[in-house]
Protein backbone atom coordinates (compact mmCIF):
# COMPACT_ATOMS: atom_id res chain seq x y z
CA UNK A 1 0.00 0.00 0.00
CA UNK A 2 1.62 3.16 -1.21
CA UNK A 3 1.54 6.96 0.58
CA UNK A 4 -1.09 8.08 -2.29
CA UNK A 5 -3.53 5.08 -1.17
CA UNK A 6 -3.27 5.65 2.59
CA UNK A 7 -3.96 9.23 2.09
CA UNK A 8 -6.93 8.55 -0.13
CA UNK A 9 -7.81 6.34 2.95
CA UNK A 10 -7.81 9.02 5.21
CA UNK A 11 -9.87 11.56 2.88
CA UNK A 12 -12.34 9.06 2.20
CA UNK A 13 -12.82 8.37 6.45
CA UNK A 14 -13.16 11.80 6.81
CA UNK A 15 -15.93 12.59 4.33
CA UNK A 16 -17.82 9.31 5.47
CA UNK A 17 -17.24 10.86 9.15
CA UNK A 18 -18.37 14.27 7.65
CA UNK A 19 -21.27 12.71 5.98
CA UNK A 20 -22.71 11.18 9.35
CA UNK A 21 -22.21 14.23 11.12
CA UNK A 22 -24.02 16.07 9.17
CA UNK A 23 -26.87 13.35 8.81
CA UNK A 24 -27.38 13.12 12.34
CA UNK A 25 -27.14 17.30 12.88
CA UNK A 26 -30.41 17.49 10.00
CA UNK A 27 -32.27 14.58 12.06
CA UNK A 28 -31.90 15.68 15.29
CA UNK A 29 -32.40 19.42 14.09
CA UNK A 30 -36.42 19.51 13.82
CA UNK A 31 -36.99 18.17 17.19
CA UNK A 32 -34.29 20.27 19.03
CA UNK A 33 -35.99 23.18 17.25
CA UNK A 34 -39.17 22.25 18.63
CA UNK A 35 -38.13 21.59 22.20
CA UNK A 36 -36.86 25.04 22.74
CA UNK A 37 -40.05 26.64 21.18
CA UNK A 38 -41.53 24.58 23.48
CA UNK A 39 -43.99 23.27 21.13
CA UNK A 40 -46.76 20.67 22.61
CA UNK A 41 -45.82 18.17 19.80
CA UNK A 42 -42.08 18.43 20.14
CA UNK A 43 -41.90 14.64 20.53
CA UNK A 44 -43.95 13.99 17.31
CA UNK A 45 -41.66 15.94 15.43
CA UNK A 46 -38.09 15.16 16.74
CA UNK A 47 -39.72 11.35 15.13
CA UNK A 48 -41.04 12.48 12.04
CA UNK A 49 -37.88 14.23 11.23
CA UNK A 50 -35.87 11.02 11.34
CA UNK A 51 -37.91 9.13 9.59
CA UNK A 52 -38.16 11.73 7.53
CA UNK A 53 -34.60 12.19 6.79
CA UNK A 54 -34.37 8.23 6.99
CA UNK A 55 -37.02 7.95 4.13
CA UNK A 56 -35.43 10.29 1.70
CA UNK A 57 -35.50 13.75 3.04
CA UNK A 58 -38.77 14.67 1.35
CA UNK A 59 -40.78 15.32 4.55
CA UNK A 60 -37.86 16.34 6.82
CA UNK A 61 -38.52 19.71 5.85
CA UNK A 62 -41.69 19.58 6.34
CA UNK A 63 -41.25 18.64 10.28
CA UNK A 64 -38.85 21.89 10.13
CA UNK A 65 -41.73 24.04 9.46
CA UNK A 66 -43.50 22.63 11.51
CA UNK A 67 -41.28 22.97 14.25
CA UNK A 68 -41.65 26.70 13.92
CA UNK A 69 -45.23 26.73 13.92
CA UNK A 70 -47.38 26.38 17.30
CA UNK A 71 -50.64 25.55 16.87
CA UNK A 72 -52.98 28.24 18.11
CA UNK A 73 -55.60 27.01 21.37
CA UNK A 74 -58.81 25.83 20.72
CA UNK A 75 -61.46 28.01 21.61
CA UNK A 76 -62.62 25.58 24.46
CA UNK A 77 -59.21 25.98 26.29
CA UNK A 78 -58.86 29.69 25.93
CA UNK A 79 -61.90 30.01 27.25
CA UNK A 80 -60.68 27.26 30.39
CA UNK A 81 -57.53 28.79 30.89
CA UNK A 82 -59.26 32.63 30.98
CA UNK A 83 -61.97 31.43 33.59
CA UNK A 84 -59.28 29.86 35.69
CA UNK A 85 -57.09 33.21 35.11
CA UNK A 86 -60.30 35.37 36.45
CA UNK A 87 -60.89 32.90 39.11
CA UNK A 88 -57.75 33.53 41.16
CA UNK A 89 -57.58 37.10 40.41
CA UNK A 90 -60.85 37.27 42.07
CA UNK A 91 -59.32 35.14 44.49
CA UNK A 92 -56.74 37.25 45.15
CA UNK A 93 -58.58 40.24 44.99
CA UNK A 94 -60.68 39.13 48.19
CA UNK A 95 -57.99 37.92 49.99
CA UNK A 96 -56.40 41.53 49.65
CA UNK A 97 -60.12 43.00 50.62
CA UNK A 98 -59.96 40.64 53.88
CA UNK A 99 -56.82 42.66 54.57
CA UNK A 100 -57.57 46.21 54.14
CA UNK A 101 -61.24 45.68 56.47
CA UNK A 102 -59.58 45.50 59.90
CA UNK A 103 -57.45 48.22 59.52
CA UNK A 104 -60.03 50.43 57.52
CA UNK A 105 -62.42 49.22 60.46
CA UNK A 106 -60.04 50.49 63.44
CA UNK A 107 -59.46 53.69 61.97
CA UNK A 108 -62.89 55.03 61.73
Amino acid sequence: MSGLDIFALIVLTVIVGSLVYVFILLGAMPGKIARQRNHPQAEAIAIGSWVGLILGGVFWAVFLVWAYIVPRQSQASLAEDQSEKIASLEARLAALEARLEPSAGGQA
